[in-house]
């Protein structure tokens, strides 16, 4: 039988092997923390599949349902705005009969991701071609455009029948503030900051040589991606070129005729193209 002091010499054995576990446990647990915030994890894309829920279109259907319609004058169309009828119409198509389950499927029949760069949360759809030789290949919307610009395009690039034709890697991001990819939590979102996140974005995939296409304001992000990354961009691709509008000098030699054309478009209802010189404001600096 053990004496009294042998029990206690016990205790304090125990006791004494507990404090140097629990010591050299919270080292490990402190040096492994430092080496967390030394070595922070890369930034995570995640896999995504559209699922609006059922509320949501509810809700939207009752709006469109409770919408109180303005009166028209008698006789009118679309002499002061929106002809009403026309927009009754539309109302009616979104309530009744468009099939968002429908479109849905459509979406989720490709693979879709999301990843958060410089503080905002990017959508895209990353599309893979079976060919080993196949080329990435960015497509940019523009506004009011989106990715559905762009899906009926994504089999024919990743998988073209005819096997002589080069075949692509799609990638199709939604915006910023468009989409999945919104929205905007910060201002300044944009040609330049857009065209700087897609550059991130492609690097993120793995892509060092990858083809660009933009429209609308995607032609301006894709000019912008090329300024911006020219060893990576190995060929944009643009449906709309903007120019400056001419000087007072070139307005002074022009014809009559050029003279009344860029009267046409000078107009300040004329959208795109108004008196004051916005593509100098929005254009990229070579």
């Amino acid at each position: 039988m053990k004496t009294a002091f042998e029990r206690l010499e016990g205790r304090v054995l125990r006791c004494r092997n507990l404090l140097l576990a629990a010591l050299l446990l919270l080292t490990s647990i402190a040096l492994g923390q430092t080496r967390s915030l030394a070595k922070p994890e890369p930034a995570t894309v995640r896999r995504f599949k559209m699922n609006v829920p059922d509320q949501v279109l509810v809700d939207l259907r009752r709006h469109l349902a409770e919408t109180k319609w303005p009166d028209q004058l008698p006789g009118t169309t679309w002499e002061y705005g929106a002809d009403i009828k026309k927009v009754r119409e539309l109302a009616d198509y979104w309530q009744n009969h468009y099939d968002w389950r429908t479109q849905e499927a459509k979406i989720n029949r490709f693979d879709q991701f999301t990843t958060e760069i410089d503080g905002q949360q990017i959508y895209f759809i990353r599309q893979r071609s079976p060919r080993p030789d196949a080329i990435p290949l960015l497509l940019i919307h523009g506004w009011p455009g989106s990715i559905l610009e762009f899906l009926a395009l994504i089999e024919p690039l990743t998988n073209p029948k005819d096997s002589h034709s080069p075949a692509f890697d799609v990638i199709v991001p939604s915006l910023p503030g468009f989409g999945f990819s919104g929205p905007t939590t910060t201002r300044g979102w944009g040609p330049r900051r857009m065209a700087k996140a897609l550059i991130v974005l492609m690097d993120r995939l793995g892509y060092s040589k990858y083809g660009i296409q933009g429209g609308d304001w995607g032609s301006l992000i894709a000019r912008d991606m090329a300024y911006q990354a020219p060893a990576h961009v190995i060929g944009p691709h643009l449906n709309l070129i903007t120019a400056d509008p001419p000087n007072p000098e070139a307005v002074a030699q022009m014809s009559d005729a050029e003279r009344k054309r860029y009267a046409y478009f000078n107009r300040p209802e004329s959208s795109f193209f108004p008196s004051r010189p916005l593509s100098r404001r929005l254009l990229p600096t070579p």
